[in-house]
């Protein structure tokens, strides 16, 4: 479903989605299940981060805010940490997610 004509906000929204997806599916379930480092406070918190950042990023996307640049912008940032965060315990998925959206926001951002 298309939202906006905008091909590259388009692109940039299905990228927040997934990674917003992924980051809340894999720590709510293979972080919580592996336990570890995988529930180390500063990686967990970074992956709920990440998801909430994502979902804000959209939802300012969608509603055409004036500030959806610099909510970008500030994505891009979280969802590079999270990527960085991510590879460290081998969560390749969310990792990949977290890269995608980053670059998406970046472009966003202007």
């Amino acid at each position: 479903m298309t939202h906006t004509t905008d091909p590259k906000m388009q692109a940039c929204i299905e990228a927040c989605n997934q990674c917003y997806q992924t980051c809340l599916h894999d720590a709510m379930n293979q972080c919580l299940e592996s336990g570890g480092k995988h529930v180390a406070a500063d990686h967990f918190r970074l992956m709920m981060n990440c998801a909430e950042i994502c979902q804000t990023s959209t939802n300012f996307m969608l509603g055409s805010s004036a500030f959806s640049q610099q909510v970008c912008g500030v994505c891009a940032e979280i969802c590079d940490a999270c990527a960085r965060s991510c590879e460290q315990l081998g969560m390749e998925d969310c990792a990949r997610a977290c890269r995608k959206c980053a670059e998406s926001c970046r472009q966003m951002a202007g």
